[in-house]
């Protein structure tokens, strides 16, 4: 195992490739319930210039798992509500750096369980995600 690996989860994908590519657009997974607003984001994905996808979530230890998996269909929670995938949201601080280039990304790191923050670069401004207590972050 890599010093950066998450045991569970491996080392994901190496999110300096991002470097130069412009992000296209934004899709994010939210828990929705009956009774009150959205929850989350659980789950974002970035579509690049290129076509490709750069997923963000966090894992079961708390990590941040960073890997290529593109969007998955919502579902249902049953009673607890549902988890909708949704393009372009407007929710998340990705949303204002869309057809911008990502400049640089820099990673955190934890002993215990890999990487737990990553922030992207934009021309104007960043994004931080991490992971807090196994729930998505992200300040832009």
């Amino acid at each position: 195992m890599e010093p950066h690996e998450c045991p569970l989860h491996g080392a994901g994908v190496d999110p300096d490739r991002l470097v130069g590519r412009r992000v296209q657009q934004v899709e994010a997974a939210w828990r929705r319930d009956n009774w009150e607003d959205a929850f989350g984001p659980l789950e974002i994905w970035l579509v690049d210039d290129l076509g490709g996808y750069f997923h963000i979530t966090t894992g079961s230890d708390w990590c941040l798992i960073v890997d290529g998996a593109t969007p998955h269909a919502g579902y249902d929670l049953g009673e607890s509500g549902r988890v909708e995938v949704v393009s372009n949201e407007r929710g998340t601080p990705f949303a204002r750096y869309a057809g911008e280039a990502i400049l640089a990304v820099d990673q955190r790191f934890d002993t215990r369980t890999g990487r737990v923050g990553l922030e992207i670069c934009f021309s104007t401004g960043s994004v931080k995600c991490g992971s807090w207590r196994g729930d998505l972050q992200l300040a832009g």
